[in-house]
């Protein structure tokens, strides 16, 4: 059964999963990003290539030629999916066919429409039988 993770009450959300996104890369674990709005995407690729001058996160779009070879993918479809290890949803709905992956990991700003459909993402996830596991990203 698929892992939930909910990363919540981040005061900046794409700084917040860019750091996530680093530390999967840095253990050498592959993430699909889902983003189904174009600037969220945007902004990830942009952050992932500045957020830190001693490091890079080799990432694309899932639809580019060296996506076969790119530990980090962002996407706004999961239709065809590179991989089925880890997804980090950026929207605020349900990926579709999230069960495919063994983890799901959720980034929550602190906006309260990003909050409010976190909620209901989360009751979702529990009303199937998911355990949702929590961090707290509000003190950092």
């Amino acid at each position: 059964m698929t892992q939930v993770f909910f990363y919540h009450g981040a005061a900046d959300k794409i700084a917040a999963a860019c750091a996530l996104l680093s530390g999967a890369y840095a253990k050498k674990k592959p993430m699909l990003v889902y983003a189904v709005d174009n600037s969220v995407a945007s902004s990830v690729d942009r952050m992932l290539w500045t957020h830190s001058a001693l490091s890079f996160v080799p990432h694309c779009r899932a639809d580019s030629p060296l996506a076969s070879e790119t530990p980090i993918l962002i996407t706004d479809k999961l239709d065809s999916i590179p991989q089925d290890q880890r997804l980090m949803n950026l929207s605020q709905e349900i990926p579709p066919g999230f069960s495919r992956f063994e983890s799901l990991i959720e980034v929550v700003g602190q906006e309260e429409s990003d909050r409010t459909a976190a909620r209901d993402r989360v009751k979702f996830y529990k009303d199937r039988g998911y355990e949702v596991r929590y961090f707290d990203l509000s003190d950092r």
